[in-house]
């Protein structure tokens, strides 16, 4: 039985697109890995379409910017770049499970690639690719509008969250403390638990497959938490 995830059918309701060639599709979700592992059926990998999908995604995100947000060329750069980091479209991979339904070679699925950002994001860029290939731009766009480009808010929230927290508590005249409460799983596959604390004001959980990644997840928890308390999460006025 593969470790993947089979049903194409289903991915591609959940991410309302259908392919009219379904082997670009697969192309999309083929890591070198599997490719390399299967070398005698000649299946291709998914990094000449992860290349075409990049291009495409910061031209759609660019366009978006520049439509959307009163920034100058240096905020607008920036704000690109967050968006299409590899930390976010990996984000945005897993709110439509596209990592359960890459190829992997058994060696990198053994060592917990299907975790990696980096190839959770690599995917998202193929599959962007694919979209592009088969539908055309209108559609490719469609796709990121949707599941990119979508709640952006809490998406900046997330990945500047580390930044954000420390300026609220600083500006109480407090320090965030972060602890890692334990480690579970085998070495090639840990979850690290951390805690992120600060006196009075909170003290939350959240795990990771890296610690940094720990440590974002509990300071976000500690941003969702302190704004359900009506605490000022943008101390600065920052918009």
């Amino acid at each position: 039985m593969p470790n993947h995830n089979t049903d194409l059918e289903s991915l591609q309701n959940t991410i309302n697109y259908h392919f009219k060639d379904i082997s670009l599709l697969k192309n999309a979700l083929t890591h070198s890995s599997y490719a390399n592992e299967v070398v005698k059926r000649n299946i291709p990998d998914n990094e000449r379409l992860e290349f075409l999908g990049d291009a495409v995604l910061e031209l759609t995100t660019s366009d978006y910017i520049y439509n959307n947000k009163k920034m100058n060329e240096g905020s607008m750069s920036r704000f690109r770049a967050s968006i299409v980091c590899e930390p976010t479209l990996a984000l945005c991979a897993r709110a439509f499970d596209l990592p359960s339904y890459i190829m992997l070679g058994k060696g990198e699925e053994h060592t917990g690639g299907r975790n990696l950002d980096s190839i959770i994001s690599d995917a998202c860029e193929a599959l962007i690719g694919a979209i592009y290939l088969d539908g055309g731009f209108t559609s490719a766009k469609e796709f990121i509008q949707n599941y990119i480009l979508n709640d952006l808010e809490n998406k900046q929230l997330f990945f500047d969250s580390k930044t954000i927290l420390q300026e609220v508590v600083q500006s109480r005249g407090k320090e965030v403390q972060y602890e890692m409460v334990r480690e579970e799983g085998p070495d090639h596959n840990k979850t690290f638990i951390y805690s992120a604390s600060c006196n009075d004001l909170f003290n939350v959980t959240a795990e990771g497959h890296t610690k940094k990644n720990a440590q974002q997840k509990a300071a976000f928890a500690a941003l969702k938490y302190l704004k359900s308390k009506g605490i000022d999460i943008n101390p600065k006025g920052k918009k």
